[in-house]
């Protein structure tokens, strides 16, 4: 399982990004790295496709893609904060998480 978190300089919501990941990485029993991206500039955003920070990705898919509505105010990709549904707080849920790690374990065992 391959996970990346894509985060700007001074992202307050990071920290609690990466535990909550963690802590729904050690409940599931996965050990896997978590690689840590950070977005530098408007180009990077752009070719990273990145919608905020932070976002985790699974195996390069974006945990909250499916579960988003299209915000017509905020543009598609660059350096700007991200609110996850349900919560619209700044860092994804337990559940989301757990969902998405869920998801790719079994998409790894098909």
């Amino acid at each position: 399982m391959r996970i990346e978190v894509l985060y700007v300089a001074e992202c307050p919501h990071l920290p609690a990004a990466l535990v909550q990941l963690n802590q729904v990485l050690a409940a599931e029993g996965i050990q896997a790295d978590v690689r840590r991206i950070l977005v530098e500039d408007e180009e990077m955003a752009q070719q990273l496709q990145f919608r905020g920070s932070p976002t985790i990705r699974i195996d390069g898919r974006d945990i909250a893609e499916e579960s988003e509505e299209p915000q017509e105010h905020i543009p598609s990709y660059g350096l700007t904060c991200r609110l996850y549904p349900g919560n619209k707080a700044g860092a994804p849920s337990l559940e989301l998480i757990r969902r998405a790690v869920r998801e790719a374990r079994r998409g790894a065992n098909s």
